[in-house]
């Protein structure tokens, strides 16, 4: 389980925008307020069933969710060329091939994992996927969907192995999850896809893996 905090910090200025609230981790209540609604949602999602999170542990209803996509994820799995990296200047516009890059030169900030309201600079978030970090793309995924990436990137928020929720305008419900020269394209919300990618390469950037 991560370390309880008061708050998030809010991040401020150009490609910096403030996370989304969810629920804190002030105490036991607060995440015990955060478990019951990921139950809710997660009881509602369909995507090859009901989801349950089991057991009032939130890692091992995580890995519940990733036992059921394992054996999908390697079909659904797009490998991109490493294009590199490399430090530019904090700021600097990068242009890269794709849409969602997923290697090349970058901003030597990181984007902080967490949930952002506003799209965050492409560069910065190569960087926190050569640390290791999971980004996932959204424009209109629907409520419940939404509440479960918001409890996702709750779950994991390491430097090294944390979760990046961030919008981009034009995808509509569809999701967009990158991994360091990996990618899953999801026109229908899969939690169990989704799952499975993240427990596959979180925390398995170049940079510093830590699993």
């Amino acid at each position: 389980m991560p370390k309880s905090k008061a708050k998030r910090k809010k991040k401020t200025g150009a490609g910096q925008s403030s996370h989304i609230a969810w629920g804190g981790k002030a105490g036991p209540g607060a995440r015990r307020t955060n478990l019951v609604i990921a139950v809710l949602v997660l009881v509602g999602l369909a995507a090859g069933g009901a989801y349950w999170f089991v057991g009032g542990r939130d890692e091992q209803a995580f890995q519940v969710l990733v036992a059921e996509g394992q054996e999908r994820l390697a079909a659904a799995v797009t490998t991109s060329p490493n294009r590199g990296g490399g430090h530019g200047e904090h700021g600097e516009i990068y242009h890269y091939e794709a849409q969602f890059p997923t290697s090349g030169p970058h901003d030597p900030v990181p984007a902080s994992a967490g949930v952002y309201r506003a799209p965050q600079r492409p560069g910065q978030l190569v960087h926190a996927l050569e640390h290791g970090n999971i980004v996932i793309y959204y424009d209109e995924p629907g409520g419940e969907v939404l509440e479960v990436l918001k409890f996702w990137a709750w779950l994991y928020e390491g430097k090294w192995d944390g979760v990046i929720v961030a919008p981009m305008e034009g995808l509509g419900s569809d999701l967009v999850l990158t991994a360091w020269t990996r990618t899953l394209h999801l026109k229908t919300f899969d939690a169990a896809l989704a799952a499975a990618f993240i427990d596959a390469y979180r925390g398995r950037g170049p940079e510093h893996p830590v699993r």
